[in-house]
């Protein structure tokens, strides 16, 4: 385990200058014991208090907090900063969680002039304004704080009957630690995480077939146009699926796994054989055995805690980011609900737009998509333009002998406003992209959709030949005007 220790000079708050953190940490030190453990695979911090007090003399507790149980082993965190200046020793924050929203959140609270430590334990809310963490060595330490951050973050959702022994049935932990490639591996869920560590491993040699309850693959929320062509070009890879099919049972015989499944609509029943059984029927959040019930910090009928527009609990004290509250279990949102939290703590706007947040499938080729489905926008009824563009028409695609998948835009096609004085039309609602370097060229799309652009603003600028973002152009250029340049 790595523990970070890192103390901050204050900058008194100031947000501007765009101060580095070489420049903000004035002193950091580093502290490992026998094992080290990757915070990346923990899940979101940050926190809200008024900007007076978070803007004093500060002290900041980064904890760390290890949790064994009977299958898993987790990390949890807390982030306290303790007022000095007013006096009687109380805590202004505790935030339990610290992976990418929490470890964010606290690299913004240290920017903003608050000084930041880190400790090992297990967080748990014992009082609107109390956190009592358990350390490793059995004692325990009672916080007082004026706030509350929860940023637990989420676990594997298990399937009922089905025991995870993280050696020939896996969740997605335990696929990424496997101690040889599988002869034969099946997937349960062809979802995101399904598709994703299923390619890797098919990469590596492994004969995968993924068992999909749903009639797509991809999960909720993709493009069905796209789900299509995705899939048919995993399966050009060797990838296997079973769509429309659910399992019904798992058993291991020796170093053997049988895995029954039935088709959703057919009833036909099968048997298949692997070594490794995969299962990723998604994730949960972790909000249970933390004191939610007992503090009164209600619950959704997912286990997602209830918050406002400023990520603030019905208890008024407890704020909670990330993975356990309402929205997609995305790093990349964590980490910018985490900024907004620590900026709102220190007086700052709260505001984030849930539809230009992006999603990426990291394959080859990658699948990336913001904005509401073409789908989705049949369903409000929206009147719609299609823009698309194939990757087999892009010069840059072809050189590089990658040229499978296209880019598509959806826009609106009664748009007639003004902007800033000038009139728009075919505004931006969807872009989704499968091509190789789709998470990367994602971002272009959400910057667009972000300032409201239109599929005309998008094709009028000018953008470097030869290169695969000229796909997005084209594809934009024939929503705006019927027609692209390199396609006919």
């Amino acid at each position: 385990m790595v523990i970070l220790e890192i103390k901050v000079n204050g900058n008194g708050g100031d947000l501007s200058g765009g101060h580095s953190l070489r420049k903000l940490f004035t002193e950091v030190k580093v502290k490992a014991s026998s094992s080290v453990h990757d915070r990346n695979d923990i899940n979101s911090a940050s926190g809200h208090p008024s900007a007076e007090n978070m803007l004093s003399s500060a002290v900041t507790r980064y904890l760390p907090i290890f949790r064994v149980g009977s299958q898993t082993s987790r990390c949890l965190a807390g982030l306290q900063i303790r007022h000095y200046s007013g006096g009687g020793g109380e805590t202004d924050l505790v935030v339990i969680g610290s992976g990418p929203g929490g470890y964010v959140a606290a690299i913004k609270a240290a920017q903003l002039g608050l000084n930041v430590t880190h400790v090992k334990g297990f967080g748990k809310v014992t009082s609107p304004n109390e956190v009592t963490v358990t350390k490793d060595d059995g004692t325990e330490e009672k916080i007082s704080t004026k706030n509350i951050l929860l940023a637990t973050g989420s676990e594997v959702t298990p399937f009922p009957g089905i025991e995870i022994d993280e050696k020939q049935v896996v969740s997605s932990t335990g696929a990424l630690s496997l101690e040889k490639v599988p002869e034969k591996m099946i997937v349960i869920g062809a979802g995101v995480i399904g598709v994703e560590l299923g390619s890797v491993w098919h990469r590596l040699g492994a004969e995968v077939t993924c068992v999909e309850f749903l009639g797509h693959i991809g999960g909720l929320g993709i493009d069905m146009d796209v789900a299509k062509n995705f899939q048919r070009i995993l399966q050009k890879q060797g990838l296997k699926f079973k769509l429309d099919t659910k399992v019904t049972s798992a058993s291991k015989d020796g170093n053997n796994i049988k895995v029954s499944i039935e088709g959703v609509k057919s009833g036909k029943k099968e048997e298949l054989d692997c070594d490794t059984l995969l299962v990723c029927i998604g994730r949960r959040p972790y909000t249970k055995n933390i004191g939610l019930e007992e503090v009164g910090v209600p619950l959704d009928n997912r286990g997602r805690v209830e918050v406002n527009s400023r990520f603030q609990t019905k208890i008024p004290s407890i704020y909670a980011i990330g993975d356990c509250i309402q929205g997609p279990m995305l790093a990349h949102k964590a980490e910018d609900e985490g900024i907004l939290c620590v900026e709102g703590i220190c007086g700052g706007a709260v505001h984030i737009d849930y539809n230009c947040v992006p999603s990426v499938i990291y394959t080859h080729p990658e699948v990336a998509w913001v904005g509401k489905t073409e789908e989705q926008l049949k369903e409000e009824g929206v009147d719609y333009v299609i823009g698309k563009f194939p990757l087999a028409a892009n010069s840059r695609a072809k050189t590089n002998d990658d040229a499978d998948g296209f880019v598509k835009v959806v826009a609106d096609k009664a748009t007639d406003s003004f902007i800033s004085n000038k009139k728009v039309e075919f505004i931006i609602l969807f872009s989704i992209l499968l091509l190789n370097v789709a998470g990367e060229l994602i971002n272009e799309a959400v910057l667009a959709m972000e300032y409201g652009a239109s599929c005309e603003d998008i094709a009028r600028v000018c953008h470097a030949h030869p290169t695969v973002s000229e796909a997005l152009r084209e594809a934009n250029l024939q929503a705006y005007c019927g027609k692209a340049i390199n396609y006919i």
